[in-house]
């Protein structure tokens, strides 16, 4: 594999950039994405999207839309060690420059992350760091909180742990259940995805402790 873009955590993108794009489900993140790339919104392309599912429906959206999609089997390659490494070397072959997690359902390993410091990023259902992991909104609503939202964050070997890149709040309406609340999210998920990526993108940020700090 051909690592040297992933060695340093250098704050600088050749535009357009090359995404890799995680997904393990329906793929919508990962369709936001993409309608954005092809509107030009997002200065990048998608040259990779990989799923850990054979039978997840964002793999099929990505062949519709002529995009290289592959699905990778954990059991079929020998376990969770082999899988990644067939992950970073597909990554490293089509050079992606940052990686893009869309609904991908495993927890990376920090020897995984560690071969991409800061080019892993990923979008969670939520104002973290309230509430990560599995079920976020099911989470805020048994919480009984009167706000709840989307987070942008680079990935580290935690659970949704990584330094904040973009938020948006959501209302937590009266008898709202999970459902609802999810349905009302999407669509600033979506909104809000394509717009911290475009920030990540145009360069210029670093990372101070926990902070992602924008010029």
């Amino acid at each position: 594999m051909n690592e040297t873009a992933f060695l340093a955590p250098v704050p600088y993108v050749p535009l357009p950039a090359r995404l890799a794009v995680l997904l393990s489900g329906r793929g919508s993140n990962f369709e936001a994405l993409a309608e954005a790339c092809a509107s030009q919104r997002l200065p990048a392309e998608i040259v990779l999207v990989l799923s850990d599912r054979a039978d997840a429906p964002g793999l099929e959206r990505a062949r519709v839309r002529g995009l290289c999609a592959e699905a990778l089997s954990a059991k079929d390659l020998g376990g969770k060690a082999a899988l990644e490494a067939r992950m970073a070397e597909r990554i490293g072959e089509c050079r992606a420059d940052v990686i893009c997690l869309a609904g991908f359902m495993r927890l990376l390993s920090s020897d995984f992350v560690s071969r991409f410091p800061h080019r892993i990023v990923n979008i969670h259902p939520a104002l973290l760091p309230s509430f990560p992991g599995l079920h976020a909104q099911e989470q805020a609503v048994r919480y009984g909180v009167r706000w709840s939202g989307a987070t942008v964050h680079f990935v580290d070997s935690g659970t949704d742990t990584g330094p904040i890149i973009d938020q948006r709040a959501v209302p937590v309406h009266a008898g709202d259940d999970a459902d609802t609340l999810a349905g009302r999210i999407l669509p600033i998920e979506h909104e809000l995805y394509v717009a911290a990526l475009k920030k990540v993108l145009r360069g210029g940020w670093r990372v101070e402790g926990r902070v992602v700090i924008f010029p």
